[in-house]
C-alpha cells in the first residue's frame, strides 16, 4: 500500500477540511483509506491505497493541492496585501476575483514543478519555502494594483481595469445564463444546470461570473441593479440583456440552451 500524510496547521482547519473533502470520494473508489486527525497543532489527512493506484492517487491529490494554493492560499494573500480605494463590496470583490483567476495557469504550473508527494507533505512549509517565487508573482501583481490604487477611485478607470483583467481571463464556460428574480440571483450552465444550486446576493454574483469566466452571458432581469450594471460594463459585447417582467424557472433556461 502507498500512503502519504497531508499536514495543515490546525489554525488553518477549514483548508484541511476542504482538502479532506476534495480527496474523500476519489479515495473512496480507488478502494483507499482517507482519515482526517487532529494533534498537536496540526490537522493530518492521512490518505492509503493500493500500489496499483499510487499514480492515479498522486495526481488527484497533485491536483487538489494545486488548486488549494492557487485558490485560497492566493486569496489569503490578496485579502493580506491588497489595498482597495473604493467602499463598494460589489466592486471588491470582482476586483479580487479578477486578480484571483488572472495568470491562473502559471500560478499552477510554478506550484506543480515544485511539488514532490512522499511520505509527508507540510502544506504551509511547502507554500513558505518551495513557493517563494508565486508569491513574488502575485506580490508584483498586488504592488502594481496598490501602486496604482488612486486610479482606481475613479469609477470609468476602475472599470477600466476590471474589464481588462477580465478580457485576458481564459474562458471557463461557453455559455451561461444569469437570472435576477425577488430572492437574489441564479446561474445557470449548459452542462450542470443550476450553478451550486444556490442563490446569489448583490454583493457576490459578479465575482461569481468572473469565476466562471464565460464566453457568452445571457442576462435576465426585469428591474437593473448595481450589479448588473457592472456585469454589463465589464463584459460588453458577451452579454445578451433579456429585460422580462416575468420570472424564469429551470425549463425556461434550459429551452434557451437547447434553441
Amino acid at each position: 500500500m502507498w500512503e502519504i500524510s497531508l499536514n495543515i496547521k490546525a489554525e488553518n482547519f477549514a483548508l484541511a477540511n476542504l482538502l479532506y473533502k476534495s480527496l474523500l470520494n476519489p479515495i473512496q473508489d480507488m478502494e483507499g483509506v482517507i482519515t482526517l486527525n487532529e494533534e498537536n497543532g496540526f490537522v493530518s489527512i492521512l490518505v492509503g491505497v493500493g500500489k496499483q493506484y499510487k499514480e492515479e492517487a498522486k495526481l488527484i491529490i497533485s491536483t487538489c493541492i494545486v488548486e488549494l494554493i492557487c485558490t485560497s492560499f492566493k486569496m489569503s494573500f490578496l485579502d493580506n496585501y491588497l489595498v482597495f480605494p473604493r467602499h463598494d463590496k460589489i466592486g471588491l470583490l470582482a476586483f479580487k476575483k479578477a486578480l484571483l483567476n488572472f495568470d491562473k495557469e502559471t500560478d499552477k504550473f510554478i506550484v506543480r514543478k515544485n511539488l514532490e508527494l512522499g511520505h509527508d507533505l507540510f502544506l504551509e512549509s511547502f507554500y513558505h519555502f518551495r513557493l517563494k517565487a508565486l508569491q513574488e508573482k502575485w506580490a508584483e501583481l498586488v504592488s502594481l494594483s496598490n501602486e496604482n490604487s488612486d486610479y482606481l477611485i475613479s469609477s470609468d478607470s476602475f472599470i477600466d481595469l476590471l474589464k481588462f483583467l477580465v478580457d485576458n481571463l481564459d474562458i471557463c464556460e461557453d455559455e451561461i445564463s444569469v437570472v435576477k428574480e425577488d430572492d437574489g440571483y441564479k446561474i445557470f450552465t449548459e452542462d450542470k444546470g443550476q450553478y451550486q444550486n444556490k442563490v446569489f446576493n448583490e454583493e457576490s454574483i459578479v465575482s461569481s461570473v468572473i469565476d466562471l469566466s464565460p464566453q457568452k452571458i445571457n442576462l435576465f432581469f426585469k428591474e437593473p441593479s448595481s450589479a448588473i450594471d457592472l456585469l454589463e460594463r465589464i463584459f460588453e459585447e458577451r452579454i445578451t440583456i433579456n429585460n422580462t417582467g416575468s420570472k424564469l424557472g429551470f425549463g425556461t433556461i434550459s429551452t434557451i440552451f437547447k434553441a
